[in-house]
C-alpha cells in the first residue's frame, strides 16, 4: 500500500508524486540533471520553498531574498510545460519552459523563460533566465 506523501501529487506535473519526485530534492537530495533541478524549483515556487531557491540558485546571481511570502495577491501557479534541455558542456546547461499562473481572480499568464544551469563540485545551480514574450 502506498503511503499517503506518495499519493500528493508533484507540483511539477511528474505523475510518479511529490514523494517520488521533487520532494527528495527539497530535502536535499542533488538534482541529477539541470531539467530536474528545474522542476524541483518550479515545484519550490509553488510550495513557497525560499529556502531552496536560494540554496539552489548560484551564489553569483542570487538575490538576497524573494519575498514570497510578501507577494500580493500571491500567484495560483497552474502548470509546467519544459520546452527543451541543452547541454552546452560538462558544466553548463539551458532548459527552456513556460510556467502558467493566475494573479488573484485575473487571467492566467504565462512565463516563457529560459533558464541557464551551471554545475559546481558536481551540485546543478540555477544561475540565470532570460524571459520570452
Amino acid at each position: 500500500m502506498k503511503s499517503i506523501d506518495t499519493l500528493t501529487p508533484c507540483p511539477c506535473g511528474n505523475p510518479a508524486g511529490y514523494s517520488q519526485c521533487c520532494g527528495p530534492l527539497h530535502d536535499g537530495a542533488i538534482a541529477a540533471t539541470p531539467e530536474q533541478l528545474m522542476r524541483s524549483r518550479y515545484s519550490a515556487y509553488v510550495l513557497k520553498r525560499e529556502d531552496y531557491l536560494l540554496a539552489s540558485w548560484h551564489a553569483d546571481s542570487r538575490p538576497a531574498s524573494l519575498r514570497l511570502a510578501a507577494q500580493q495577491p500571491p500567484p495560483t501557479w497552474l502548470g509546467l510545460e519544459v520546452r527543451r534541455q541543452q547541454t552546452v558542456d560538462d558544466s553548463h546547461a539551458i532548459v527552456e519552459f513556460v510556467a502558467r499562473y493566475r494573479l488573484g481572480g485575473g487571467r492566467a499568464q504565462r512565463q516563457h523563460e529560459t533558464s541557464r544551469f551551471v554545475r559546481v563540485d558536481d551540485r546543478w545551480y540555477y544561475l540565470d533566465g532570460e524571459l520570452k514574450s
